[in-house]
């Protein structure tokens, strides 16, 4: 196997670990499990509004949308200290992530939303829409990626350069929200 195909592979796969790893951060549609031991009245689940929000008892509005589950129990339970005697103990699952989706638009032959659960590439999310129609223009592939600052990039991606086992890592792990635009 050619050195080059050999490092690109290896860099590929520390992405794919790097991303494994990484802790979920709650999208905008997930359903939350909220508990807080000793307060029945307290524990239940919640929907994360699109702005990224959840209602609770006593604390009213908190962001939940881009932090873990860590974060939000952390918040939570700092908040409800200013109500209750002792700071509560506060466990939140995730009970469905129906906020994390990617869309694959244009010349495939599925376009849609798609959840995903697990890293996802953009190879991926174009096979997960049934691959490219015979119009498509593979080597004109955009991503469009919105930063957590709110601005918006495009990322170019030729097709025709990873189908041949070139370029590999331009083959990214897409973000929710990503949107793969095929022309």
């Amino acid at each position: 196997m050619p050195r080059f195909i050999l490092i690109a592979l290896l860099a590929l796969a520390a992405t794919i670990s790097r991303a494994e790893n990484a802790p979920y951060r709650i999208n905008a549609g997930d359903v939350l499990t909220v508990y807080v031991w000793g307060e029945k009245d307290l524990s239940q689940e919640v929907l994360v509004h699109p702005d990224g929000k959840v209602g609770l008892p006593l604390v009213g509005q908190l962001t939940a949308g881009g932090l873990t589950t860590e974060e939000l129990q952390n918040n939570l339970a700092d908040g409800l200290a200013k109500y209750l005697k002792d700071k509560p103990s506060v466990s939140i699952s995730i009970k469905q992530t129906a906020g994390n989706k990617i869309y694959v638009l244009g010349k495939v032959n599925r376009p849609g939303d798609y959840p995903i659960n697990r890293p996802t590439d953009i190879m991926q999310a174009l096979a997960m829409a049934g691959g490219l129609n015979a119009f498509a223009a593979e080597s004109n592939i955009n991503v469009l990626h919105r930063e957590k600052d709110g601005s918006q990039k495009a990322i170019k991606f030729r097709y025709s350069d990873v189908k041949a086992g070139d370029e590999l890592q331009t083959n990214i792990l897409l973000d929710s929200g990503d949107v793969v635009v095929v022309p």
